[in-house]
């Protein structure tokens, strides 16, 4: 199961892969990571599809990645007594609090926090932006607004309110529940919806209790202002472009899409580019050419993985679509221009004994045969710092805890194996050759590089490098204890 690629592909389960076979198919196809989408299906449906994953992660014999997507608050307006009403350009509309049904003049939105956070001015984006609303005045239970852009608006439509920070959490009564059942289950990652600013993911980490790793997703102006903070609070970071391009203008998301992947790179944080890659494949079994050169895009500019949503959970052809995904990967990571802005991107970062180790790795490996650089890790650090260097040459993490290896399968390039525990540097010199020549990423005439930290099983000890031939025999006798 060795990928000929190193961005890694998420995909989304739901009734279109709702089987050990569908999973395990999506799996051999190129699927790295399997997202758990909270906002659809019961916990015992998220539970039976965890199971078929962990089924597959069996039978296979390779870690995989589960991240579970939590909901976030949902905003929505009430029902209307004729189920829908046509609003009109340049006409007024009223939001409150009334629970009365809605008519052409109003309709009742029952959330008393967006009306706390209203000011004159600010927009309101029904339905994903197709209307929109400009406050003119407000209270606290009303806003009296003008439409800007009209529309069909009907039962139970979203709201988005881009222009302020809404006094909400982001975890609601359903995400507390839905967290501690993930974490229960075994998740790897949890992703964080409607995260407005740092204290969202602090507060989610001091619930999660180092369960899981939290990856906070990008879909608010306000995160993308404190994003510097968020990142910092956050293990991972997910470039939400659906709601992000409901409410900022959609010219202004590709740049902030380039800037946040640097940033997560820089700082050795795995992020993900989500939604709508290959939308048209829910019902095609071929991708439209702008969308080939949208996941190409977020492969050159070095994010760690792409993801597929509801290609994979509810369309026709989830199979076609990873494997779609893998095509174009390999395609663009075997393009010399790849390996060019790669590298034009590159920063270097000596802040500590492990950053200076690890780039050094990357050095020796591309200047020297080098076939592989092998490191061992407890936490993932070393092996994040090795893929923030983005080399040339394949990257096996190498691990005793199975949690570790499942969590990393989503980071750029590593080939994550479980192994046993090491206590001196000898013994993990050889597990690491002997992982090279296992997984084919070496041969007995070929040499890989070793990173370790002294004294083992310690997290964070990343001192040591070590270019190793890859024959047992002279290991055994070269090496020192």
């Amino acid at each position: 199961m060795r990928r000929l690629r190193n961005v890694k592909i998420v995909a989304t389960l739901g009734p279109a892969s709702d089987s050990y076979e569908m999973i395990r198919a999506l799996f051999e196809a190129g699927a790295d990571v399997f997202r758990l989408n909270m906002s659809h299906g019961t916990q015992d449906d998220i539970a039976r599809r965890h199971g078929q994953i962990r089924q597959v992660e069996a039978d296979l014999g390779r870690p995989i990645c589960i991240l579970a997507d939590l909901q976030g608050p949902k905003l929505r307006v009430g029902v209307f007594a004729e189920g829908a009403q046509e609003l009109s350009e340049g006409q007024t509309f009223r939001l409150d609090l009334d629970a009365a049904e809605g008519d052409a003049t109003r309709v009742r939105l029952p959330h008393p926090e967006i009306f706390a956070a209203l000011v004159p001015g600010a927009s309101l984006l029904v339905n994903d932006g197709k209307i929109r609303l400009r406050v003119e005045t407000c209270g606290p239970d009303f806003a009296n607004c003008r439409v800007e852009v009209g529309g069909t608006i009907s039962n139970r439509k979203g709201v988005n309110v881009p222009d302020v920070v809404l006094p909400l959490a982001a975890l609601s009564e359903k995400d507390l529940s839905d967290l501690e059942f993930a974490c229960q289950l075994g998740v790897d990652w949890l992703a964080l919806s409607f995260v407005q600013r740092a204290e969202d993911v602090t507060e989610a980490r001091a619930l999660v209790q180092g369960r899981a790793a939290i990856m906070s997703k990008i879909e608010k102006p306000a995160a993308v202002t404190a994003f510097a903070e968020i990142l910092e609070a956050s293990d991972g970071i997910m470039v939400a472009r659906g709601d992000l391009g409901v409410e900022l203008p959609v010219h202004a998301v590709p740049p902030i899409q380039k800037r946040l992947v640097r940033a997560c790179r820089a700082a050795a944080k795995p992020v993900i580019v989500a939604t709508q890659m290959l939308e048209s494949m829910i019902e095609s079994p071929i991708p439209t050419r702008a969308e080939v050169s949208d996941v190409a895009t977020a492969i050159y500019e070095g994010a760690d993985a792409v993801m597929l949503s509801a290609e994979s959970a509810a369309g026709s052809y989830p199979v076609e679509a990873v494997q779609t995904m893998n095509n174009v990967a390999i395609s663009v990571e075997h393009d010399p221009t790849y390996r060019e802005v790669i590298e034009s991107s590159r920063k270097a970062v000596r802040r500590s004994v492990a950053d200076g180790i690890v780039a050094a790795a990357r050095e020796i490996a591309e200047t020297t045969d080098i076939k592989a650089i092998c490191c061992y890790t407890q936490s993932g650090t070393t092996a994040s710092l090795v893929a923030r260097e983005r080399p040339r040459v394949p990257i096996l993490a190498l691990t005793p805890i199975n949690q570790t290896a499942r969590r990393l399968s989503l980071t750029w390039g590593l080939h994550c194996v479980v192994g046993d525990e090491v206590g001196r540097f000898k013994s993990a010199v050889v597990g690491a050759v002997r992982a090279a020549l296992t997984y084919g990423f070496a041969q007995e005439t070929d040499q890989i590089v070793v990173t370790a930290g002294v004294p083992f099983n310690v997290p964070g000890t990343t001192n040591i490098l070590r270019v190793a031939p890859c024959q047992e025999r002279l290991i055994f006798r070269s090496e020192p204890e």
